[in-house]
């Protein structure tokens, strides 16, 4: 009878997910005028994984990972496919939550709730998973999944980035990691594998260096949604297709400049978007910027820019040891995750990307219980006061109970830079 009972709140979960995504991929589609045609791939494979349960596969062995600081070129040179475990689902959230405290991060309960369904939403291949200690209650949900049968692996990161030992450190931590791979998959990375998976990677980056460049026109050729959901597809597509869709996208977006071109009106406050990041389907907050008159030109998230923004530097000819660093070096050297400590880097990112982009206000999004970007936000306020940028601060979770406050409180947001413009004559 439990089994029977469990079965039956998994089938009506998944069934939640397929609507929950639907639903979002509707407004993502319908509600917004002028989509880059392009973007049509995006919107397919999202409702091919959410909709379908169909997840793009060439049936190698699959990874799961958790957070950006796992170096996906080890994954590739092991002969095995990254896959971005984190969950944006609302349904997924509710089925988390009688796993944890009741004020606990809604994407780490939604990745709780998502897991415990394995294998009926992801496929057979995934042999294990990888998280970074970058953020405790996923170490804490580490030790429940590993109860749900799934082999878990912890990555240990440093608290600072800035000294010697924490650099060394890290790079001990990336070559454990590499003994790991080589047991999960029977394949021991040479060089070639990693030189192989370097510029692999390294293209994807390329191109979404042009993609980050092309959002940077004023007026703005694509709206923030679409440019999250353009990486939200690179947690799961197989990675050559992403790059194909992705230079497709591009060549249209290019065009659309060239021609004057835009997805919003002219004036539109021009926001950044930060904090915790949003992941499929739950676009709540930049659908609720987007739909109240500002448009996402930049954004300092780790579902979006900070995914693919620094590339890693090689010496071809150099030995596998000199790759290996260099690999560490692009997964510690410019981040800026708040669980570092003295994290000043974050707040010099943020003011370059406000100038190059002509940022006009700053959206911070914390999810609720997401304690090291609740507890940034007031530095980082303090920080953008100074250079005199507006900053709204959105403490929310998945559910969409708060979407009418949320709205209104966004609608005012926007509102005050506009007349703010107007006073200084922009």
């Amino acid at each position: 009878m439990e089994t029977e009972r469990i079965d039956r709140v998994r089938k009506s979960t998944i069934n939640h997910i397929s609507m929950e995504a639907g639903e979002t991929l509707k407004r993502v589609e319908e509600d917004f005028p002028d989509n880059p045609e392009k973007m049509g791939y995006f919107y397919d494979l999202l409702r091919k994984v959410y909709c379908d349960r169909d997840r793009p596969s060439d049936r190698r062995i699959t990874i799961g990972t958790t957070c950006i600081q796992v170096p996906e070129e080890l994954i590739y040179a092991a002969g095995a496919v990254p896959l971005r475990l984190c969950s944006g689902a609302y349904s997924f959230e509710r089925m988390g939550t009688g796993l944890m405290p009741a004020r606990s991060c809604s994407l780490v309960k939604a990745t709780l709730g998502m897991l415990s369904l394995v294998p009926d939403f992801y496929h057979d291949s995934l042999k294990a998973l990888v998280i970074p200690t970058t953020c405790d209650q996923k170490k804490k949900a580490g030790e429940m999944i590993r109860e749900m049968g799934i082999d878990v692996y912890f990555l240990d990161l440093p608290s600072r980035k800035d000294t010697e030992e924490a650099r060394a450190y890290w790079y001990y931590s990336i070559k454990k990691f590499v003994t790991f791979l080589g047991k999960i998959t029977g394949k021991s990375p040479g060089r070639k594998d990693l030189l192989d998976a370097v510029r692999l990677m390294n293209r994807a980056r390329e191109e979404f260096r042009r993609f980050y460049s092309l959002r940077r026109n004023t007026p703005s050729p694509i709206y923030g949604k679409d440019a999250i959901l353009v990486m939200n597809a690179f947690f799961f597509d197989e990675i050559g297709n992403w790059i194909d869709a992705l230079s497709q996208l591009n060549n249209e977006l290019l065009e659309r400049n060239q021609k004057g071109e835009y997805v919003s009106q002219r004036h539109a406050p021009r926001i950044l978007l930060t904090g915790s990041p949003p992941i499929f389907p739950n676009l709540k907050i930049p659908l609720l910027i987007e739909q109240t008159g500002g448009v996402i030109v930049a954004d300092d998230l780790c579902s979006s820019t900070r995914l693919l923004y620094d590339t890693v530097v090689i010496d071809e000819t150099g030995p596998t040891d000199i790759l290996l660093t260099a690999i560490s070096d692009r997964y510690i050297k410019p981040c800026t995750c708040p669980f570092l400590v003295e994290n000043t880097d974050r707040k010099r990112r943020l003011l370059q990307m406000i100038r190059d982009f002509g940022i006009d206000g700053v959206v911070y999004q914390a999810f609720s219980g997401c304690h090291l970007f609740e507890m940034e936000s007031k530095s980082v306020s303090r920080f953008l006061e100074s250079e005199g940028i507006p900053m709204l601060y959105i403490e929310t979770d998945y559910s969409p109970e708060d979407t009418g406050q949320l709205s209104t409180r966004v609608e005012a947001f926007l509102e005050s830079i506009k007349q703010r413009k107007r006073g200084l004559n922009i």
